[in-house]
């Protein structure tokens, strides 16, 4: 019998975004191999899988979306008595609530856009929202991740034409930030690497985030060191602000004047070895299978499995 912890890798699941949920199990799985017992579990509905045991397994949620990241498969997990990793049900369904989250890290040193909320069954006009935020601003659902839905709009028409195609629920009118798109990781509740995302077409959406080739990758990006620096002390009060625990991704805009726009934090980012995460943690010097450890070590320890070997 293996003296080794055990660790279930939850993957799948019922979202949107459940095939890169697929690919971010799988790589974890791997990394993990090395040091536990990995048990890879793919499933579809929005449950616990059966057979699992609270007292025989730390589980792993890579699950991106909802179900994944919105807290409800945390709190399963809590009620079910299971040690697991990432962040626990209220700080997950808080920063899957972008106004919330917006709200929340308010005074955590990062500039927040202008914004307007509404429900798409009954939305504004394109001149209420224009004058709202203005003319320029980006549409994007409240609950949603991996850029699912957005919407970049130039102008009355192109706002109109986006509030005839939105999907059922909540949405935000965000007031656009001319700047580069960069994202930190944190792991342990300190900030690692500056990342910067230079899209083709430039617009960072979710075809463009999972089509090779289509996005170039700076790491760790061209920032002065000082105001790197207070950008990762602000990531570091966002995440704390928010609850959050063990690791996570903090997305920003940094404009030309050097104003950094806090845009979202990712409970469960993607975690591939390609991923922004791993791309984060790489200008520390951790390697992905480095990372899948340090990510995974503190539900050990809630869960008195002390084993990392």
């Amino acid at each position: 019998m293996s003296t080794r912890a055990h660790i279930s890798v939850l993957c799948g699941g019922p979202s949107s975004e459940r095939e890169v949920s697929l690919v971010s199990g799988r790589s974890i799985a791997a990394a993990l191999e090395k040091h536990f017992d990995v048990a890879l579990i793919e499933f579809a509905d929005a449950a616990l899988p059966a057979g699992l045991r609270a007292d025989k397994t730390v589980v792993f949620p890579a699950l991106h979306g909802s179900f994944g990241e919105d807290g409800q498969i945390q709190a399963l997990l809590e009620a079910s008595g299971f040690s697991y990793a990432g962040s626990g049900p209220e700080a997950s369904a808080l920063c899957m609530d972008k106004t919330a989250t917006k709200a929340a890290v308010k005074d955590s040193g990062f500039a927040i856009a202008g914004d307007a909320i509404f429900d798409a069954a009954d939305a504004p006009t394109a001149e209420h929202l224009a004058h709202e935020v203005g003319e320029h601003l980006v549409l994007k659902p409240v609950d949603q991740g991996s850029s699912v839905g957005l919407h970049l709009c130039r102008g009355l028409t192109e706002i109109t034409h986006a509030l005839t195609v939105l999907t059922p629920g909540r949405w935000m009118a965000e007031a656009f930030v001319a700047g580069r798109e960069m994202t930190v990781g944190i792991l342990g509740g300190e900030a690692m690497g500056i990342v910067e995302i230079v899209p083709t077409g430039g617009v960072y959406d979710y075809e463009r985030k999972y089509t090779p080739g289509s996005t170039e990758y700076l790491f760790p990006a061209k920032v002065p060191e000082e105001l790197a620096a207070r950008i990762r002390g602000f990531a570091e009060s966002a995440f704390a602000a928010c609850g959050c625990r063990d690791f996570g991704r903090v997305d920003f805009i940094l404009t030309p004047e050097g104003i950094p726009y806090f845009l979202e934090i990712n409970t469960i980012p993607g975690l591939t070895p390609t991923s922004l995460l791993p791309k984060s943690a790489s200008c520390r010097g951790l390697d992905f299978e480095t990372l899948a450890l340090r990510m995974t070590e503190p539900a050990l320890r809630r869960g008195k499995h002390p084993q990392l070997t």
